[in-house]
């Protein structure tokens, strides 16, 4: 890559607003502490400076290089990252404290869905996965301790089984209803004031605010040219997965408030009732805040209230046995066993050449 290319990366600026409002994160765990509507929050007004460190950004670095991934729409390739990085540390921090990075355009690529839909992934350059990745090492801290229990999908020490494991036991106790809510092209769909508005009750520092804003506004290139966005956080960067779990927090408080017992991982939401009456109750209530209040759509065609031996949750689904047992769904087994094949195929073929 020419000198050129990598200095445009550093040296230009975006305007963009942000606001600010802050969250103490002390270790007795305590929540905002209000005074005339305004949160205080000295502990994150330098959270640039965090982020600058240099142990922070060797730690993002090595995390980058051993999750690998396409170059973006530069062409640096994440094995070229470390020599890059040697080189300009000094300039990329310069344009982070002052707040005149900017991050390049996504390069789209389109994944194709088990059911048949395409999945956008939005591959951003190897030098902002970096800075994506620094953020996310000095976020993660300040946000994971506030999110529910019941939130399983991208936070560290959690995962897809545990929040099966969740459900089984939920049916376990006699809650044979579920409220199966789909999300309608949730990382799309993401609207960006309300993210930023929601990031400004903990992170008082305003830079940190506006470059992800930049991150969020940065545009997707596709078939030579970019297209601007408004809304959405595109899948593929690694501050994509803490960014819509900040989003669908409000939607787990709000079921905690309400006193439901559920399980979520990422935009998959399960709710479990008693009855089939006081499941129609919760999704029609449930949709209407995830529409209204978040200003997201419900995939009417996928979401439905069943029994959890009928629906399936994350693969699996709960069986009617007492007591309830996990099973890997049947589209799950057909998706495997069409791998299989697949794999078999390329490998016989390959043997053949």
């Amino acid at each position: 890559m020419s000198d050129e290319r990598q200095n445009n990366q550093l040296e230009l600026a975006l305007h963009c607003t942000g606001a600010s409002k802050a969250q103490t994160a002390q270790q007795r765990g305590t929540a905002s502490r209000m005074v005339n509507g305004v949160t205080e929050n000295p502990a994150t007004e330098r959270l640039m400076e965090e982020v600058c460190r240099a142990s922070n950004l060797r730690k993002a670095l090595q995390r980058v290089k051993a999750n690998r991934g396409a170059p973006g729409v530069d062409g640096m390739m994440v094995a070229a990252l470390e020599v890059y990085f040697e080189q300009h540390e000094a300039q990329l921090c310069e344009q982070l404290l002052s707040g005149t990075y900017r991050p390049q355009p996504v390069k789209r690529v389109k994944i194709p869905k088990p059911d048949g839909g395409v999945r956008n992934l939005g591959i951003p350059t190897a030098v902002d996965r970096l800075v994506q990745q620094a953020l996310l090492e000095v976020l993660q801290p300040h946000f994971d301790p506030y999110f529910s229990e019941y939130s399983f999908g991208f936070r560290p020490g959690r995962s897809a089984q545990q929040a099966v494991a969740r459900a089984q036991s939920l049916v376990a106790e006699g809650r044979n209803w579920v409220v199966d809510v789909d999300l309608e092209k949730f990382f799309d769909r993401v609207n960006h004031d309300r993210l930023l508005a929601q990031m400004a009750k903990t992170i008082a520092d305003k830079r940190v605010l506006r470059l992800i804003r930049r991150f969020l506004n940065a545009g997707v290139l596709e078939n030579g040219l970019v297209e601007v966005i408004d809304e959405g956080t595109p899948q593929g960067g690694p501050l994509s997965p803490l960014l819509s779990n900040i989003v669908l927090d409000e939607l787990d408080k709000e079921l905690e408030r309400r006193g439901h017992q559920f399980a979520r991982y990422a935009d998959d939401c399960n709710v479990y009732v008693a009855s089939e009456r006081a499941g129609q109750r919760v999704m029609a209530s449930i949709s209407s805040f995830i529409s209204k209040r978040l200003k997201l759509k419900v995939n009417a065609e996928k979401s439905a209230v069943g029994r959890p031996w009928e629906r399936k949750f994350l693969g699996f689904r709960i069986t009617a046995h007492q007591p309830p047992k996990r099973a890997i769904a049947a589209k799950a087994i057909m998706r495997f066993k069409g791998r299989v094949r697949e794999l078999t195929r390329r490998k016989l073929r390959d043997g053949a050449g």
